[in-house]
C-alpha cells in the first residue's frame, strides 16, 4: 500500500501483549472444557430419540429434554437460592410473575398479552365459539360459558399499582356481547366475583379460593338450572371445614421460589380442608343418576372443589372433565372427538376458563380446529 509523499511510514502491527494470549487459552480451555462436559452428561443421560424428534423441536420441547439433561447436580439449589435472593433483596420474582402489595403476586400473563399478539385471537376464538355452539346445538346438547375474570381485575386493591394493558381488559366485554350475539349462553362472574370485601382468589396462586369457587359455582347454577328445568335431587355431604392448612401456591412454582426457606419467600396461604361429595345409597342396586351436566374448564374446575359445589348448587353430580393447563380450550377439544359416546341424558355442556387464555396464542389443536371449519 502506497503512501502520501511526506507522510510518515505505517507502524508495524504489535504482537498482542501475553495477558491476551494468556486470557484468550484460558477462554478457549474453559469452552472445550464445557463442550466435553456437556457432550459427556448427554451421553449418559440416552435421551430417547422420540424426545428428539424433528418435530418436537418446533415448540421446543426437545429445547426442554435437552437442558434437562444438561443440569449440573447442584442446579437446582443454586437456582433456588437465586431466586430467593432476587426476592428478598430486589423484590423480584422473576419474567413470569408480578408483585402486587406485600404478599400478593400476579401472573404477568394476566396483566399484558404475550409478543405478537393482537385482536384477531380474539375473531378468531369467537368463530370457534358460534362453530362449537351449533354442533352441539345439533346433537341436541346446550353450551354454556363460564369466563372467571382475571385475577388481577378482581383483587385489584392487593396489586398496589401494577399496571395492565387496557386493550386486553376489553376482550372480555367483547367476548360476552359476542356470546349474546351467537345466541350462546353466558355468565358474567365479574359482579359475582367483586361482591364484598374478602379475598376470592389466593394470594400466591391464579386460581379462586373457596370463597371465590363458592360464588362463581352459585352464580353458573343460576344460569344453567333454567337450561336443565329445575333443580335435581341429587343430595350432596358437605363436610365441616378443618383446620387451615398451609398451600403452595402455583405462582410462588413459577418463581422458583417451591423450596425456598419460608423467610426468602412469600407467605404461603391457609387454607381449611373439607369434603363436598354426592350421598350414596351403597346398596348393590344403588344405581348412579344419569350423567345431565359436562364441565369442560380449566384448572380453574380442578380447584377448590368447584365442580362439586356447582354440583351441590345443580342438584346434579357434575362429570368434569377438566384440564390442568386447558387454557381456552384444551378440555373441550380433548373431550370433542368422544362427543358420538356421550351419555344420552347429556343435556348441557359448561365450558369454563380464565379470561387470559382469550389473549394467549392460538394452540396448534385451535388452528387445525379453524382450518377444519375452513
Amino acid at each position: 500500500m502506497s503512501t502520501r509523499p511526506g507522510a510518515p511510514a505505517p507502524l508495524p502491527a504489535a504482537a498482542p501483549p501475553r495477558a491476551h494470549r494468556a486470557t484468550s487459552w484460558v477462554v478457549f480451555v474453559l469452552l472445550l472444557g464445557g463442550f466435553c462436559a456437556g457432550a459427556w452428561m448427554l451421553a449418559k443421560a440416552q435421551l430417547p430419540a422420540d424426545k428428539l424428534a424433528p418435530s418436537q423441536w418446533t415448540d421446543g420441547a426437545a429445547g426442554k429434554v435437552i437442558n434437562d439433561a444438561l443440569k449440573l447436580p447442584m442446579q437446582g439449589s443454586a437456582d433456588t437460592w437465586n431466586a430467593a435472593l432476587r426476592y428478598r433483596l430486589l423484590g423480584d420474582t422473576g419474567a413470569q410473575v408480578a408483585m402486587g402489595c406485600p404478599g400478593w403476586l400476579f401472573y404477568r400473563d394476566g396483566l399484558r398479552p404475550q409478543p405478537g399478539v393482537g385482536n384477531e385471537v380474539l375473531e378468531q376464538r369467537i368463530r370457534l365459539m358460534r362453530h362449537w355452539s351449533q354442533q352441539l346445538q345439533a346433537q341436541g346438547v346446550q353450551l354454556l360459558v363460564a369466563v372467571v375474570p382475571d385475577k388481577s381485575r378482581v383483587e385489584q386493591a392487593h396489586g398496589c399499582g401494577l399496571r395492565h394493558w387496557a386493550p386486553m381488559r376489553e376482550r372480555y366485554g367483547r367476548w360476552q356481547q359476542a356470546l349474546q350475539a351467537a345466541g350462546t349462553g353466558g355468565v358474567d362472574l365479574l359482579p359475582a366475583l367483586q361482591t364484598g370485601d374478602a379475598p376470592v382468589f389466593f394470594a400466591t396462586d391464579v386460581h379462586m379460593n373457596r370463597t371465590g369457587a363458592q360464588r362463581a359455582a352459585d352464580a353458573v347454577a343460576a344460569q344453567a338450572l333454567p337450561l336443565l328445568g329445575g333443580q335435581g335431587t341429587q343430595a350432596f355431604e358437605v363436610g365441616p371445614l378443618g383446620a387451615p392448612q398451609p398451600r403452595m401456591g402455583d405462582l410462588i412454582v413459577l418463581a422458583g421460589l417451591e423450596h425456598a426457606p419460608p423467610a426468602w419467600r412469600p407467605a404461603l396461604d391457609m387454607e381449611p380442608e373439607q369434603v363436598i361429595a354426592p350421598l350414596r345409597g351403597g346398596g348393590l342396586l344403588d344405581d348412579t343418576p344419569p350423567v345431565e351436566v359436562l364441565l369442560l374448564g380449566s384448572s380453574n374446575g380442578r380447584r377448590s372443589l368447584f365442580a362439586e359445589r356447582l354440583g351441590k348448587a345443580l342438584g346434579r353430580e357434575v362429570w368434569n372433565q377438566s384440564l390442568d393447563g386447558g387454557q381456552f380450550s384444551g378440555a373441550l377439544l380433548a373431550a370433542w372427538p368422544q362427543r358420538a359416546q356421550w351419555p344420552p341424558s347429556l343435556k348441557l355442556v359448561i365450558w369454563e376458563f380464565s379470561e387470559m387464555a382469550l389473549s394467549l396464542p392460538l394452540t396448534d389443536g385451535e388452528q387445525a380446529a379453524l382450518a377444519d371449519i375452513d
